[in-house]
């Protein structure tokens, strides 16, 4: 799995971005927001349990995101079309308001090292890229536990600041000073 200092390996690839007829895919790549935090995150398989919660969580915060000049990537190994599928059977995954990006060929998750060779599937990871495109935060956890995107929040706050951040660190805390 590529970790902290590894580049976000290049790609290009479809995501559901509407569900609206004639504008439902756009192309999706390692420089489509310059100059951008990414929040890059990986869900097992549409059409699931945990999954969704993932999503609309990452949705209800995307503007928390944005603020700190960070943009929502969701990625799994389902194609673009089937995202949109998805956003069209679920009301509540409708307005899904960041990209939702297709791997049907699993490069990006085989890329990142996330995909689980087992089931074929990306495991839940979550990967922190700063604008210079060098991953700074990596998580991976089991299918069956969904993440906390308060804490994917927490990070990136701490990560923005460029200094050093104590255990549980929120915005307006002391930092620390190095030795």
């Amino acid at each position: 799995m590529l970790t902290v200092g590894d580049p976000l390996p290049a790609f290009a690839l479809k995501a559901a971005v509407s569900v609206e007829s004639g504008h439902e895919l756009a192309l999706v790549t390692r420089e489509s927001f310059p100059g951008e935090w990414l929040v890059l995150f990986f869900w097992p398989i549409d059409f699931t349990a945990i999954c969704p919660t993932e999503i609309l969580e990452f949705a209800r915060h995307d503007g928390d995101f944005q603020v700190r000049g960070a943009r929502v990537l969701g990625a799994s190994c389902d194609s673009a079309w089937a995202h949109v599928a998805w956003r069209q059977r679920d009301p509540d995954l409708r307005d899904v308001p960041f990209p939702m990006v297709g791997d049907p060929n699993g490069e990006l998750a085989r890329a990142l090292g996330v995909l689980d060779a087992r089931v074929g599937v990306p495991m839940r990871a979550t990967f922190l890229v700063d604008p210079d495109r060098t991953i700074r935060w990596a998580s991976v956890h089991d299918v069956r536990c969904g993440r906390s995107v308060h804490e994917v929040l927490r990070v990136l706050d701490a990560l923005r600041t460029g200094k050093l951040t104590p255990c549980e660190w929120r915005p307006g805390e002391a930092t620390l000073l190095a030795w």
